[in-house]
C-alpha cells in the first residue's frame, strides 16, 4: 500500500511539474505572436514528452542526485516515508504557485524538500555541505549565467541583422478598403475607425500591440521564415531539454519501488508531465509569455537560443540547474536590453522564488512527521 501512495505522490508531482513547466519553452513563441496558444503547447509537450523518453538514456546521474543519496544516510533513502514526503512536498509547492499563476522551479521546490524532510529525519547529521555545492550554486547562477548571456547574444544578433541588411519593421493589415466614418475611443486607450457596414475596423493601439517583422533575405531566403522556423526549432530543444532534465529529478524518487523498472517510471512521470501541460498551463504561460517583457521573434529565439543550450548542457553533466529560472533570467536579458521589462512582474517572479524553498521545506517536513505518526 505505501508503494501505491509513493507512486501516486511522484505522479502527482510530475502532473504538478508539467502544469508550470511545460510552456516555459514555447513562451516567447505565444508572447512574440509567432503563433498562437494552442500550437505553442501542443509543440511543447510533444518536445517535452520527447526529452522525458532520451532522459533514460541520457541523465542517468540527475536520479541519482534527486534520490537523496549522499544528504541523508541511505537507509533513509530506501524508506518510503522519506520520499513520499519528498514528492508531496514539492508536489503541493508547485501547484499552489500554478493556480496562482507563478512560475517557480520544480528543481527548487525539490531541494527544498529535500532538506525539509532530511532535517526532520537526521537533524543536523544532514549533508548541507553537498545540499550547497551539488544543488544550490547551480540554482542561483544559472538564472544569472541566461541573462547575462541572453543580453550579449541579443547584441550580437542585432549587429549581424544590420551587417546583413534587414531591418525591422512594424505591420498593419488592413482588408477591404477602409473608410472611417466614426471614431471610438477604446478603454484600453486605443483609438478604432469603423466603416459604416462594420466590415472592416483600423485600431491604432500602443506600441506594445504592433507585431514587428524583418524585411530582407539571408543567403536567398526570407529572413522572417527563417527566424520563425529556427524560433520553433530553438522552443523544442528548450522544451526537449527540459523533459531531459526534469524527469529523472522526479524519477530518483522512484527507486525505493525496487519492482518497477526505472524505464517504465520514467515513461510514466514524461506522460503525467505532458497531461499536466496541457490541462492547467495557461496561467503560467500566461505570466512569462505577456507579463515579463513584450518582445519580437528574434528577441524570443535568442532567449530560447540561451536556455536551450544551457539546460542540455546541464542536463548531460547532471548539474540541476533549473528550466525554469534559466528561461526566465533569460527572457529578463532580453528585457533588459530592450529597455522594457516590467518590475512589477518581475518582482513578485523573484520573490516567489525565493519563497519556494522554505515552503516546499515546510510542507515536506509536515507530511514527513504526519507519516511517522501513522
Amino acid at each position: 500500500m505505501i508503494y501505491i501512495i509513493l507512486f501516486g505522490a511522484v505522479l502527482f508531482l510530475a502532473f504538478s511539474n508539467g502544469a508550470n513547466d511545460n510552456f516555459k519553452g514555447v513562451a516567447t513563441l505565444f508572447g512574440s505572436s509567432t503563433t498562437d496558444y494552442r500550437k505553442a503547447i501542443n509543440w511543447a509537450t510533444i518536445t517535452t514528452l520527447l526529452g522525458s523518453i532520451s532522459s533514460v538514456l541520457l541523465a542517468g546521474a540527475l536520479v541519482q542526485n534527486f534520490s537523496g543519496k549522499g544528504l541523508v544516510p541511505d537507509d533513509l533513502v530506501l524508506s518510503p516515508d522519506f520520499a513520499i514526503s519528498i514528492a508531496l512536498g514539492a508536489a503541493i509547492t508547485v501547484y499552489i504557485a500554478t493556480k496562482i499563476g507563478m512560475p517557480i522551479s520544480t528543481t527548487h521546490s525539490l531541494v527544498g524538500a529535500l532538506a525539509g524532510s532530511g532535517v526532520m529525519a537526521v537533524g543536523l547529521s544532514f549533508n548541507f555541505e553537498r545540499l550547497g555545492s551539488t544543488f544550490l550554486i547551480p540554482l542561483i547562477l544559472s538564472p544569472l549565467m541566461a541573462a547575462v548571456l541572453s543580453l550579449i547574444a541579443y547584441f550580437i544578433f542585432k549587429k549581424s541583422r544590420l551587417a546583413l541588411g534587414v531591418t525591422k519593421e512594424t505591420c498593419l493589415c488592413i482588408e477591404n478598403e477602409l473608410k472611417p466614418v466614426v471614431e471610438i475611443l477604446n478603454d484600453d486607450g486605443s483609438i478604432s475607425l469603423n466603416r459604416a457596414d462594420g466590415k472592416t475596423k483600423l485600431t491604432i493601439s500602443n506600441y506594445n500591440d504592433c507585431v514587428e517583422v524583418y524585411r530582407g533575405n539571408i543567403f536567398g531566403i526570407s529572413a522572417q521564415k527563417a527566424l520563425d522556423a529556427a524560433h520553433f526549432l530553438s522552443s523544442g530543444v528548450v522544451s526537449f531539454a527540459r523533459g531531459l532534465n526534469d524527469t529523472p529529478k522526479i524519477v530518483g524518487l522512484l527507486l525505493v519501488i525496487s519492482v518497477i523498472d526505472i524505464e517504465w517510471g520514467m515513461l510514466a512521470v514524461g506522460i503525467l508531465m505532458a497531461v499536466g501541460g496541457l490541462l492547467k498551463a495557461k496561467k503560467v504561460g500566461h505570466v512569462i509569455s505577456k507579463d515579463i517583457t513584450p518582445m519580437n521573434s528574434g528577441q524570443g529565439f535568442t532567449a530560447n537560443l540561451i536556455t536551450g543550450l544551457l539546460v542540455t548542457t546541464a542536463s548531460i553533466h547532471g548539474l540541476p540547474v533549473s528550466t525554469t529560472h534559466v528561461s526566465v533570467g533569460s527572457i529578463f536579458g532580453i528585457g533588459t536590453a530592450t529597455g522594457q521589462m516590467k518590475i512589477k512582474t518581475v518582482t513578485q517572479i523573484i520573490l516567489s522564488w525565493v519563497l519556494t524553498l522554505p515552503v516546499a521545506a515546510l510542507f515536506s517536513a509536515g507530511v514527513f512527521l504526519i507519516l511517522q505518526q501513522i
